[in-house]
């Protein structure tokens, strides 16, 4: 049937006006975002997470890459094996030089040095030093007779010495390692190991982060290329530069470990060559998921070459046994301990090499042995110093001969924790010198050594220089201190709608498809006064943590004043990102899963912006040349993290959280650390001793750069923030570039004032100001 000429018309002018109005609530030249606009920051961190899922499992697959093994002798496997063994060492912080090597006993009236005497063996409180500053500490027991053979036995998390030997309560016989030793006439070491109970505290800052001892100096400890795993190591590894020194020719040395005394004794025998044998209980399992077990067993970038099975093949050609049993039952540090079935467990076992040149690692499963140190594990350890079998323990456990021995326990347990945090905070101390190493020297000595010249005449250096010699480092900064993908962008794909709009702006969402899996989000406000043809600079908006992009626009939030929104106002066309701080602890599960394969929440926001900046750069009224950026508190944060590294950034400003990083993050004495709050991903893998915000900020150089400082603003003081400042105000002047550099103090809190950073904004994008009122921060409404 035949439509009438009018129905025909009016529908024909419906889809018309229909078509219309579907191109006015979109960027011209794009296809329209059906997503729901309250989904899109849950959006982009599910697909984030998911992404991340899919790097980590890359690189088990890519892991063989870096192992080739010889299995030609044991000399030869041992040399094939070599770099991944300081690789691992590295990443452990396994790298200061221990001190030579002595055992000392202590005592006092009431706590003499000699703990148990019975007729087979004599048990001694003792100390012997590590690093400077730093004592391993614990029990020793020495035969009546010529040692069989020399262990270290470690403890799990929260068990004292005093426990394995039976003396205080908390093992059953069969896990009373050290006294079954002892009584079969091995020389024993017991070191104090960090406890894992969380705190119990009425400081509520640390409360609220719920720390235990291993946590504590984990945080502080990271940042600064340390690790709490890697000094517990270093602990049993000074016992064995003791025993090495004084065993007889052919007596071997064991380590022997349930728990996180499993994780130690592991870690140290595939370190140590000296190590003969290593029984791990308790530990051994697939790592894939390692970003869910305690914080404090986060290692960088592991996953890239280290499953258990490649640790274990840094123990052979030498005996190792895994026993597996039930782990220990932790819950709420930030990540569990769960026991995982037998299976996986043995396929992890399997990977480890085998070959006719050296015996092969031993699994045992420990049958009825609720934690560890089965009489099959124990046949097994015997047999490895040619022992045919061990005996059972006494019926009788020798008395403590000290009178307070739980006070002297309880102050070893604290003396453990302390020395490894004084000798943090001493790298903290002297980070500045080592940066100043790594950094300034290496780029340019001449310009170093130039602010201790006597001369009357002080010519500016070379900033070609100094940019040419700078390319190095921020090509490390990105890929070894922020972490980078190798994975290649795809196209755009850019989604957009209309999401508000004034007299004066337009602001559309835009997604862009940055990897596969992953998206990025943000919002372009596009002021209504442009020209045909005419080409703008752009601010690129970064809001901070919790945030979101319309809050730097239309929200009112007092913290961002509407400054994107402003800055429209004012002609420049303004992008507000979403980045991926937002969600409390999703971000930082995101940040750890990264962690595992030597990336950081910054590697995506650096990918996102990557390509933010590839497509507004393609849009036909951007000026390339002319894209600024502008971040508040997280997003101050990114200002010294992305801009540094994306060299398309022509300026950046960091409002509201330039500071001396290294000891925002990891000092103990300041209030305003973040070792008192809750914010757990914020210490980045030896940045202390590499890039702290001078550093970064000389990767801008020559590009200009500003801070924006509230005098009121918690996140720092003004001291601090001046002495980071001074240093790279001083490195601009000694290349000529005064004044591409500034800071603003202001009378206020954690915000975006808006005054000196606007006008700073309008020199450098050689942007036409507005008359005197709007110039100084003020909206037109």
């Amino acid at each position: 049937m035949m439509l009438p000429l009018r129905v025909c018309s009016l529908m024909l002018a419906l889809v018309a006006g229909e078509t219309c109005a579907n191109d006015a609530a979109r960027l011209p030249g794009t296809p329209a975002l059906v997503w729901e606009a309250d989904d899109l920051a849950e959006r982009v961190m599910n697909a984030a997470h998911a992404f991340i899922a899919r790097k980590i499992a890359e690189a088990g697959d890519k892991r063989h890459e870096f192992w080739t093994y010889d299995l030609s002798s044991r000399e030869a496997y041992t040399t094939s094996v070599r770099e991944n063994r300081n690789e691992l060492k590295t990443i452990l912080g396994v790298v200061d030089e221990r001190v030579p090597a002595r055992m000392e006993r202590y005592g006092d009236d009431d706590n003499p040095a000699l703990v148990v005497e019975t007729d087979s063996y004599r048990v001694y409180q003792v100390r012997w030093p590590v690093l400077d500053g730093v004592l391993g500490e614990g029990l020793l027991a020495r035969p009546q007779g010529t040692p069989v053979g020399h262990v270290v036995v470690v403890p799990d998390a929260g068990v004292d010495p005093e426990q394995t030997f039976g003396l205080t309560a908390g093992l059953d016989a069969r896990r009373q390692l050290a006294r079954r030793l002892a009584e079969n006439g091995f020389e024993v070491i017991v070191p104090q190991v960090l406890s894992h109970e969380t705190w119990k505290t009425d400081d509520t800052q640390l409360a609220r982060a719920g720390y235990n001892d291993r946590e504590w100096i984990y945080r502080q400890a990271f940042h600064m290329g340390r690790h709490v795993v890697g000094y517990e190591v270093q602990r049993v590894l000074a016992a064995v530069d003791w025993y090495a020194a004084r065993r007889e020719v052919n007596a071997k040395i064991a380590v022997a470990g349930y728990g996180e005394g499993g994780h130690t004794a592991f870690l140290a025998a595939a370190i140590d060559e000296r190590i003969n044998v290593a029984l791990v209980s308790g530990y051994f399992a697939p790592r894939e998921e390692v970003w869910s077990e305690p914080i404090y067993r986060n290692v960088w970038s592991r996953l890239k070459r280290f499953g258990d099975a490649e640790v274990a093949s840094l123990v052979l050609p030498r005996k190792l046994i895994v026993e597996h049993c039930r782990f220990p039952e932790v819950t709420d540090h930030k990540g569990d301990i769960v026991t995982p079935t037998i299976d996986p467990v043995r396929a992890e076992f399997d990977r480890i090499p085998k070959s006719n040149i050296f015996a092969p690692a031993e699994l045992v499963v420990g049958e009825g042995v609720a934690e560890g140190f089965s009489d099959s594990a124990m046949e097994k350890l015997a047999a490895a110093f040619g022992i045919a079998s061990l005996k059972m323990l006494s019926d009788d456990i020798a008395p403590d001969l000290r009178r307070a021995p739980q006070q002297e326990i309880s102050r070893r347990r604290q003396r453990s924790k302390q020395e490894l945090e004084r000798h943090v905070q001493s790298l903290v101390r002297n980070s500045e010198h080592v940066r100043d190493e790594f950094f300034l020297y290496d780029v340019m000595p001449e310009l170093a050594n130039s602010r201790w010249s006597t001369a009357r005449v002080h010519p500016t250096h070379s900033k070609d220089k100094f940019i040419d010699g700078a390319k190095a480092f921020r090509q490390r900064f990105h890929e070894e201190a922020m972490g980078k993908f190798d994975e290649p962008f795809v196209p755009f794909n850019a989604r957009t709608r209309k999401v508000a709009e004034t007299d004066a702006w337009t602001a559309y969402d835009v997604v862009l498809d940055v990897y596969s899996d992953l998206f990025s989000w943000g919002v372009l406000v596009v002021p209504k006064d442009m020209k045909e043809g005419e080409r703008r600079p752009v601010v690129v908006c970064q809001h901070g943590r919790q945030g979101v992009p319309r809050d730097t626009i239309d929200a009112h939030n007092s913290a961002y004043n509407d400054f994107a929104a402003k800055l429209a106002e004012r002609g420049f066309i303004t992008f507000a990102p979403h980045n991926l701080y937002r969600g409390e602890d999703r971000y930082r599960w995101l940040d750890r899963k990264a962690n595992t394969i030597g990336c950081t929440l910054f590697s995506l926001i650096i990918a996102q912006h990557d390509q933010t900046l590839r497509w507004l750069d393609s849009l036909p009224f951007v000026d390339g040349d002319r894209i600024a950026f502008y971040g508040l508190s997280y997003g101050g944060e990114t200002a010294v993290r992305v801009p540094t590294i994306l060299e398309k950034y022509c300026l950046s400003i960091c409002s509201g959280d330039f500071n001396q990083w290294t000891r925002k993050v990891a000092a103990t004495d300041q209030p305003f650390s973040f070792m008192r709050s809750i914010e757990w991903e914020m210490p980045y893998w030896n940045l202390g001793h590499t890039f702290d915000y001078a550093e970064m900020t000389y990767l801008m150089a020559p590009r200009p750069f500003m801070v924006e400082r509230g005098h009121l603003d918690r996140v720092g003081r003004d001291q601090w923030v001046a002495h980071e400042f001074a240093k790279v105000r001083w490195l601009y002047a000694q290349l000529g570039l005064a004044d591409q550099v500034e800071i603003e103090y202001f009378q206020g809190g954690h915000s975006v004032n808006g005054v000196g950073t606007f006008a700073f904004l309008h020199k450098h994008l050689d942007w036409p100001a507005p008359d005197k009122t709007l110039a100084s921060g003020e909206s037109k409404d």
